[in-house]
């Protein structure tokens, strides 16, 4: 079931590149950004890139992995994916989830225990804007039953 909100990040793409992809019928894209947000309330500094491939015409699916870090040097990675569509404006929006790796303990390590739904905007502008909510279907709590 889908929870609570747990953060925002909003940032800047910083390199768009067109890959081969293998069938040249179809796009290949790979996407890099960087933005600042918060998660859980703890505001750090991330750094992404995805690759984009059209699977069919219009139907776009996103894979990719990146590092948030803390102000005072504590970080986490993730590991996501999605399926998206391009917006009339030249963007890409995408509906993901992400998985992180974080310490055990410390500020991030709640992201080791949840998977996190994420609404993420490249805008042909060149911004980025991701919303993070958390995925309550699987507590430590339901799992045990």
């Amino acid at each position: 079931m889908l929870g609570d909100r747990i953060g925002e990040e909003r940032g800047r793409v910083t390199g768009r590149r067109t890959l081969k992809s293998g069938d040249p019928r179809y796009l290949k894209m790979e996407v890099s950004f960087e933005a600042d947000g918060t998660v859980y309330g703890v505001p750090y500094r991330g750094f992404g890139t995805y690759e984009v491939f059209e699977r069919v015409p219009g139907q776009l699916y996103g894979e990719g992995q990146g590092m948030i870090h803390t102000q005072d040097g504590e970080g986490a990675i993730w590991n996501g994916h999605g399926v998206g569509t391009v917006t009339p404006e030249g963007g890409l929006r995408f509906a993901a989830s992400c998985t992180y790796q974080a310490p055990h303990t410390g500020k991030l390590a709640r992201l080791n225990a949840v998977l996190v739904v994420v609404e993420h905007t490249a805008a042909a502008d060149g911004s980025v804007r991701s919303m993070l909510t958390e995925w309550k279907g699987l507590s430590a709590s339901s799992m045990e039953q």
